[in-house]
Order: C-alpha cells, then sequence, then structure tokens
C-alpha cells in the first residue's frame, strides 16, 4: 500500500529554533506573521515557512515507524562551539552487510583508540567494539567489498542511527580514497570516538547528533592502505586500488568522457549516494593543506592544466563557504600554508579544484552533479602518511573543522513536498532559479538546499502535476523551512531528473595537433 504522511500540524506554543518567515507561490502576495501570531494558529497554511514544535505529527502506514520531529529534537543550535571536559538496520535492503550481530564480548568493553595507524582487522575491531558499546548512537554496515574482499565499512553515528529521521540530513565523511594517504582515516576513527564518548557532556555534540545523521567511511582503498608504507611523505606507493586505479578518476565525468574501467570500490560508493540523499560530504585527502571545491574539471582541461582557470558551479558562493567553514576552522589551513617551497600557496587555504589542477572522474563533482550533494576536497596533511607519533597533532589540527563542517548542512532551505491530499512526493525534481544544478524529493516528500542568506525562487517538477514557483528568503541564523503542495495535472507531465547537468557526454578533447595528450603533460601534482 502506499506510504501515507498526513499534512504537518504546528503549534507553537514553547519557543522555537526557526524563524518565521512565509513564504508564498509566485503569484501571490507573502504574508508576514510574528511568533505570537503564529502560536495563536493551529493549521498552517499549505505553501509555508513555520516553526516545528512539539506538536508535529505525522501518521507511516505500512511502514516503518519514524521518529517525529520535535522542538526538544531539535533546539537552537550554539552560537560557538567550546569542548567540555539487537536491532535491524533499517536500510539494510540497500547496504551490503548492514546487518551486524552485536558480540556480547564488545557490549562492556573499555574501549580506548590510541593514535596510532590500524589495519584493517584492527580497524573492523574497532568498529564493531564501538558499534557493540553505543548500540543506541551507532549502526556499522558495508556499502560493499574492495577487490580484495575488505568491506568497504561505514559507521553511522546519530541519536537514530538504525532510522531516518525525518526532516533531518544525512551527511558523509569519505577518507583514505588514495591509500597512501592514511591520516584522513585515523582522524576519521577519532572522530567517530570524539562524537560518541561527548555525546552526554557537549551540548554542541548532542545537538548534531540529534539532528544528523553522520555516514563516517574511514576507508574507501583499504587495500591501498595496506601496501603503503608509514614515514611516505610523497611518492604514489598505495595510492590506487589493488588493480593499480586511481578511484579519484574513476567516477564520470561531466566535461569529459571517462573511459576508465569502473572499479569495485567507486562502484559501490556510486550505489551508496544513489540510496542515500546525502546533503553535505566531506572527501579527506593527504599531500596539502587546502580546501577544494567543485569544479575539479572545466571544458577545456587539457589546455588549462598550467593555466591554473577556475571552473565555477552554479553555486560557487556555497562552495567556498564550506571550504572556508574548514579552512578557518582548522588549526592552520586558512595562513595559506605551502607545505613545499614547489608547491602552491593557497590564499585563505581554499581553492577552486580546476584553478588548481584539472581531473577527470574526481568524486566530488560526481556527487555534485549528478546527486546535488555537495563535496568539498579536504586536504588535512602535508605528509601523506606521517609516522604514527604526529597522529595527536593532525587530529587536534582537524578536529574543530571536522565538527563545524557538518553544521553547514543545517544552512538554507529544506522541507515537504505534498500533494493535495497530504502524500509525500518522491522524486520530485526541485532546483533553485539561477542554479542549474537540481536535487530530488526522497520517499518521504523532504528535500534540502544549502544556501547563503538571501532571497530566491524555488522551481519545483513532478510526473503529473503542475509544475510550482515559490519565493523565499534564508537568514544566517536557523533554515528555511517550507511545505509545498502540488496540484495535479490534467495530462501527465514527466519530467527528468537526472542527470541534472549532463545531456550528452563530451568526447575527449584533444591536442591542437589532433592528437591524445602525451603522459607528460598530464604530469601534475597528485594530492587531490
Amino acid at each position: 500500500m502506499k506510504t501515507v504522511i498526513k499534512r504537518l500540524v504546528f503549534l507553537t506554543t514553547q519557543t522555537t529554533c526557526f524563524l518565521a518567515i512565509v513564504a508564498h507561490s509566485s503569484n501571490n502576495q507573502a504574508d508576514s506573521y510574528s511568533q505570537a501570531q503564529l502560536s495563536s494558529k493551529i493549521n498552517v497554511a499549505d505553501d509555508s515557512v513555520v516553526f516545528p514544535d512539539d506538536a508535529i505529527t505525522r501518521t507511516i502506514q505500512n511502514t516503518t515507524q519514524i521518529k517525529r520531529i520535535s522542538t526538544s529534537d531539535q533546539g537552537d543550535l550554539p552560537n560557538q562551539y567550546q569542548e567540555s571536559q539487537q536491532r535491524h538496520y533499517s536500510e539494510s535492503d540497500f547496504v551490503n552487510g548492514g546487518n551486524l550481530n552485536l558480540d556480547p564480548q564488545f557490549k562492556d568493553v573499555d574501549i580506548k583508540l590510541e593514535h596510532k595507524y590500524h589495519h584493517f582487522d584492527q580497524m573492523t575491531q574497532y568498529l564493531r567494539q564501538t558499534t557493540a558499546r553505543y548500540p543506541s548512537l551507532t549502526a556499522l554496515y558495508s556499502i560493499g567489498k574492495s577487490v580484495k574482499g575488505r568491506d568497504l565499512w561505514v559507521m553511522v553515528v546519530s541519536a537514530s542511527p538504525y532510522e531516518h529521521m525525518i526532516g533531518k540530513p544525512d551527511v558523509k565523511y569519505i577518507g583514505n580514497i588514495h591509500g597512501n594517504e592514511a591520516v584522513s582515516r585515523e582522524i576519521l576513527l577519532q572522530l567517530i570516538n570524539y562524537l560518541v564518548t561527548n555525546y552526554n557532556t557537549d551540548q554542541y555534540i548532542k545537538w548534531l547528533l540529534d539532528n544528523t545523521r553522520i555516514h563516517i567511511m574511514p576507508s574507501m582503498n583499504p587495500d591501498g592502505f595496506e601496501v603503503s608504507k608509514e614515514g611516505a611523505c610523497d611518492g604514489a606507493q598505495g595510492r590506487y586500488n589493488s588493480q593499480g586505479y586511481d578511484l579519484n578518476r574513476n567516477f564520470p565525468d561531466y566535461f569529459k568522457q571517462n573511459n576508465k574501467r569502473p572499479q569495485p570500490e567507486t562502484e559501490a560508493v556510486k550505489e551508496w549516494i544513489k540510496k542515500i540523499q546525502f546533503v553535505l560530504s566531506g572527501s579527506l585527502h593527504g599531500g596539502a593543506l587546502v580546501a577544494s571545491y567543485p569544479f575539479d574539471n572545466s571544458p577545456n582541461s587539457l589546455f588549462t592544466t598550467y593555466s591554473h582557470t577556475p571552473s565555477l558551479t552554479p553555486d560557487d558562493d556555497v562552495f567556498k563557504h564550506l571550504a572556508l567553514t574548514y579552512s578557518t576552522s582548522h588549526a592552520k589551513m586558512s595562513k595559506g600554508v605551502s607545505c613545499q617551497s614547489s608547491q602552491t600557496s593557497f590564499r585563505r587555504g581554499i581553492t577552486n579544484g580546476a584553478e588548481w589542477y584539472p581531473l577527470t572522474g574526481g568524486m566530488q563533482d560526481y556527487n555534485y552533479v549528478w546527486y546535488g550533494c555537495m563535496e568539498v576536497t579536504l586536504e588535512v596533511s602535508c605528509c601523506k602518511y606521517p609516522p604514527a607519533y604526529e597522529l595527536p597533532k593532525y587530529w587536534e589540527d582537524n578536529k574543530m573543522a571536522l565538527i563545524k563542517f557538518i553544521a553547514e548542512a543545517h544552512r538554507g532551505v529544506h522541507g515537504f513536498v505534498f500533494d493535495v491530499a497530504g502524500n509525500p512526493v518522491e522524486k520530485a525534481s526541485l532546483k533553485i532559479k539561477s542554479r542549474d544544478v537540481g536535487f530530488q524529493t526522497t520517499k518521504f516528500g523532504e528535500f534540502w538546499r544549502i544556501l547563503l542568506p538571501g532571497m530566491y525562487k524555488l522551481e519545483i517538477y513532478a510526473d503529473g502535476f503542475v509544475p510550482r514557483e515559490m519565493d523565499f528568503i534564508v537568514v544566517d541564523e536557523h533554515p528555511t523551512l517550507l511545505n509545498i503542495t502540488l496540484h495535479a495535472a490534467k495530462v501527465s507531465n514527466r519530467w527528468q531528473h537526472f542527470p541534472p547537468l549532463v545531456t550528452n557526454p563530451p568526447k575527449p578533447i584533444l591536442q591542437l595537433d589532433g592528437q591524445p595528450p602525451s603522459k607528460d603533460a598530464l604530469n601534475f601534482p597528485r594530492s587531490k
């Protein structure tokens, strides 16, 4: 039977966390309500920006019970971050090995995560111990296996690790896509440990986990890591997977046809982000100190390898903001540190990917162009595989940045798309006017988009419905929440969403002499 979600009803009898801004259809005049005025209203208009509160109710028929959103759950995001001194995994239908029996031997173990490099078996043991020790905050699953059969583990850290929380975003971190860039792997393990051990004592951490599902993949390339060498700051040993492929050159590309044979690791990630609608993502690398944002490629990438020409997305303002959020929260990155005298220094610790150097088949462009997920490449260490005794320093340098970056998923606009009967509209296509990368609603009619403060117009299309446009305002303090109603069309309309930018993939660009580029022409730095 069809999943039904009844129209949200909001009562504002308590202090709430959202600024009241009432959105309007393009042919209607906007209404403005103060919080006091809204508190006297029981039924909210069909198309509006509203306050979430304890009276939100949702009826889900014939499906897994979903946690309701309430003010007590959401709460205000603390202004400044200050450090404080069994089950069935509900998404197992699209992950492999999601149902892990929690080993009783780990349940009461006092887990201590040392600052050392954890090889695959050690990492697996730590993740299993942690999910057994913190079953209400963590869920462990594998999205697939590497070429050599190692699980690609993902740990969900959230107050609702096994169930999606309606209206609350999913975000992800991916580390160790290049096997010899080992710092990323270890600081993500440290992040898992920090989140679960500080949930009950740190206001900011509690807010994040109550309102976000954080998926952390410490190693996308476990095979490469196993053959890498500690102390190797440069070089390529272990960079590639066990079949010799660079996984960050193995995704479909918007600007150029990528003819490289798809690898199991990249195929698993592609399926993962197809099934879970991630709002925000960070891909962690090593060999530089910079936050690099899309596009990584450009229409004429082979001609501009050495020209440092930027290739900007329609959301360039947002990507710069996200990159700056990480770099300015990092201990050193925003200072524009050059790791070597021959390397480029980066103003404020950020760069456009193609301006640094263009590449084909990158993961961050794929996330953004195909699924509307905003991913930033985070180069977190000058040395790719430093001695283990330096790991505490790298963790402290990146800790604040990792935490603050996650919170950016709660910036901008989010909401729900319904039909006139109050049923969620799944796979409605949405686009911010003048920003040509689209995104879709989930099966619960949810959507999210990270935006900076300003006035925007949202375009909504869905098969069988009359297209809509809505004007809305985004403020800095809180995300804007929209309820959108679509009316059935007399004649069925079919609107294609994926991929939002790609039509026919372009042919590979040739050099001026009509020949493919030589290997020497592509001998640029290999950090990202």
